[in-house]
């Protein structure tokens, strides 16, 4: 949709006051009058894209006639008459874009435990750059030298073996699209029992999505040979915390692979290098870094992470242990939480859905609080436990508004509001959140984080 290409990008970084000087606001309100509309403003996107044309035809003409009264070549900015500079050895993102920055590292829930969070309200698409894609700590980055590190497979096996990082490099791999969630993500929204003032980012930004290269456990496995008692894998990591979770083997033969790139490089050493367990639509914890042990077993060995940090509380205070699954899930991200819109006329909504059990099915958005509903366009390729990124066009009157999305995946699962949610587990429980979110869009045209 080159329409909000041109529109909306710049309406989050206040640049969008061009287009209404070419245009002029009078022009863009009768634009929005030629598009039927209905649902709080949500726009049935075959009929915007043929309105859309009108819109850019204007555009152009406008911007053609301006530019027809001065002199092309006294014109020309100064970047246009001078040499440029040589590209570098490991290129970097433009220096005008340097505000696009991780979320600073904190303090989460425990005196040694760190996360930064993907500003995933200023990015588009589903592939997360690495430089950008969240992380959690449990006692920092260790600094790992290839030589120094092996993995190995021991236990309830015909053979334990060992494989240096080198020897794995020379093993067939694959890759895949998938998504990263941390359990804890969105967890603001369901422990606060009034919403915070916060960007999407720093409400859902433990979420990211990478092309993931590794290694198939399941060669591994048939090379060790699991006895048939062997039923569980006690997965550990090399940092000085020990982090330790246990996974079905039938998980780690179905789709997990050790992973050794991430987006076509060696992935960094916050994301585990130089090797990690990547278990696709498991909660993020899982997904064990700097691996360097599996331990075959016929029962989970109850280790100190998951008894301490990735159990969930239900209301009536069960403890609910081996949640492994991310569950379907969507979040807006433009409009979303500290974004301004100038003025009423048409925006683009859009946001990422994903599920880890599979393809998501469809999204719907609502514009006026979950009264009504319009189906989104959901943008391809659609793949398996990988962001999927939707858009729908709406048309914003100036008043007050409440935009939500909800998801569905292919098995029929759907998003739960945040009251059938918070229904379910104690108040302070918070992992696992994939209620619907609500972002409240006021007459000003300030958007906020808001209960529905």
């Amino acid at each position: 949709m080159i329409l909000f290409d041109i529109a909306a990008t710049e309406i989050f970084s206040n640049k969008q006051a061009l287009i209404f000087d070419l245009l002029g606001e009078t022009k863009v309100n009768k634009l929005s009058e030629q598009v039927e509309v209905a649902n709080g403003g949500l726009v049935e996107r075959r009929k915007f894209l043929k309105s859309g044309a009108t819109f850019l035809s204007v555009l152009a003409a406008s911007s053609a006639s301006s530019a027809a009264q001065t002199d092309v070549f006294d014109d020309h900015p100064k970047h246009m008459k001078i040499p440029g500079v040589a590209s570098e050895l490991y290129g970097e993102p433009s220096k005008y874009e340097s505000h696009v920055k991780r979320l600073p590292e904190h303090v989460y829930g425990s005196s040694i435990i760190t996360a930064a969070f993907t500003p995933i309200d200023q990015l588009n698409g589903i592939i997360t750059p690495a430089g950008l894609h969240f992380v959690v700590h449990h006692n920092g980055i260790p600094d790992i030298e290839p030589s120094d590190h092996e993995f190995k497979i021991h236990g309830l096996v015909h053979k334990p073996l060992k494989w240096s990082v080198e020897s794995l490099l020379n093993y067939p791999m694959v890759s895949r699209v998938h998504f990263l969630e941390c359990a804890g993500n969105s967890g603001p929204n369901v422990i606060a029992d009034a919403p915070m003032d916060m960007t999407c980012g720093q409400i859902h930004g433990q979420i990211s999505g990478s092309l993931w290269t590794g290694v198939p456990l399941k060669y591994l496995l048939d090379e060790v040979g699991i006895k048939p008692n062997g039923k569980w894998a006690m997965c550990e990591g090399a940092d000085s915390g020990n982090h330790v979770r246990n996974i079905p083997l039938q998980k780690l033969y179905d789709d997990a692979i050790i992973a050794l790139y991430q987006n076509g490089e060696r992935i960094r050493p916050d994301q585990g290098y130089p090797m990690r367990l990547f278990v696709p639509g498991y909660e993020g914890n899982m997904n064990v870094k700097w691996l360097h042990r599996m331990e075959i077993s016929d029962i989970p060995s109850q280790s100190k992470d998951e008894q301490s940090l990735y159990a969930d509380i239900t209301a009536d205070e069960r403890v609910k242990q081996y949640s492994f699954n991310m569950e379907v899930k969507s979040v807006i991200t433009k409009p979303s939480g500290k974004q301004q819109l100038p003025m009423s006329g048409f925006y683009e909504i859009s946001g990422f859905a994903w599920s880890g059990r599979g393809k998501v099915q469809k999204v719907e958005v609502s514009a006026d609080g979950g009264k009504t509903w319009a189906l989104a366009h959901l943008e391809g390729p659609i793949m398996s436990k990988s962001l999927t990124r939707f858009t729908i066009p709406w048309r914003w009157n100036g008043q007050k508004a409440i935009i939500l999305s909800r998801a569905m995946d292919e098995y029929g699962n759907t998003q739960p509001t945040r009251q059938e949610w918070v229904s379910r587990y104690a108040r302070y429980s918070h992992g696992h959140n994939n209620s619907i979110n609500a972002w409240l869009v006021s007459n000003n045209g300030r958007v906020s984080n808001f209960y529905v």
